[in-house]
């Protein structure tokens, strides 16, 4: 894939253009980079062109400057598609990287052929309970990791992925995370229940990996209820980062709902 980065934006991206006519950008998790998308990668540059982006403070988006925040990367991402000119686009995200393609769904709707959220929460409806618990558990690992990023790296690849080998691919990114970039985090907020929630005019699913932790099947639970017409994939044989538990039928399932728009 081709690094870009556009004028006065901190953020590296990468695409895969074969001269295809619909476009899929992927977006990772927390603490991770664009790399966990390999095999993501591999399989569907054969019928979509595929942007990976780095997120602010992580992998080569790492170059910023004073009033950069995690609050712009909609705007950011939006003008990455303006860039290639991509009119529509099929957005995956992962954990964190669901939260900030919702947030790019909420301001630029026109631009999305269908989303995927996949161990991630509704951020225009996010209990307050949950949100709480969820911001206790991000501010423990925090902390860990001011005293050892090692420590707080071999930690977290247990919580993010299931199999062994996805947990050590999880660990070699995780342990790259400088430790400035938790401060980027912090803006997670700005972007929850802001929002009112609105009908949808593009697919929505819903997915988690069987074996994530229980809040989240809770939450993809609960966001089904409030969003009927959303696919739900529950993905066995997978942890929190699903598509890298088990790649090959996250991308199976994920190519469906693109084609026919359920699963």
């Amino acid at each position: 894939m081709k690094m870009y980065r556009l004028e006065n934006s901190p953020i590296a991206y990468y695409v895969e253009e074969n001269g295809h006519d619909q476009w899929v950008m992927f977006v990772h998790a927390a603490f991770a980079d664009h790399n966990m998308f390999h095999a993501q990668v591999a399989y569907f540059k054969e019928f979509y062109n595929v942007i990976t982006v780095d997120i602010i403070g992580h992998g080569a988006s790492t170059q910023t400057k004073k009033g950069d925040g995690i609050g712009r990367m909609s705007h950011w991402m939006h003008e990455i598609l303006t860039a290639h000119k991509i009119e529509r686009v099929h957005l995956v995200g992962v954990s964190l990287g669901s939260v900030l393609i919702q947030d790019l769904a909420n301001h630029y709707p026109e631009q999305v052929a269908s989303l995927s959220s996949f161990g991630g929460y509704y951020i225009n409806d996010f209990d307050e309970n949950m949100q709480k618990e969820n911001g206790s558990g991000q501010m423990l690992m925090m902390l860990k990791a001011i005293f050892s990023v090692k420590w707080f790296a071999e930690d977290n690849k247990k919580i993010s992925a299931y199999t062994p080998k996805a947990q050590q691919e999880f660990y070699e990114m995780n342990i790259r995370f400088p430790k400035k970039s938790f401060m980027y985090l912090a803006g997670l907020n700005s972007m929850v229940n802001v929002h009112k929630p609105s009908p949808r005019n593009y697919p929505l699913l819903i997915g988690c990996g069987a074996h994530d932790i229980p809040m989240e099947l809770a939450v993809v639970k609960l966001w089904k209820e409030k969003e009927p017409a959303a696919s739900v994939a529950i993905l066995e044989g997978a942890g929190h980062c699903a598509n890298m538990d088990v790649p090959e039928l996250f991308d199976q399932t994920l190519h469906k709902f693109f084609v026919e728009g359920n699963v």
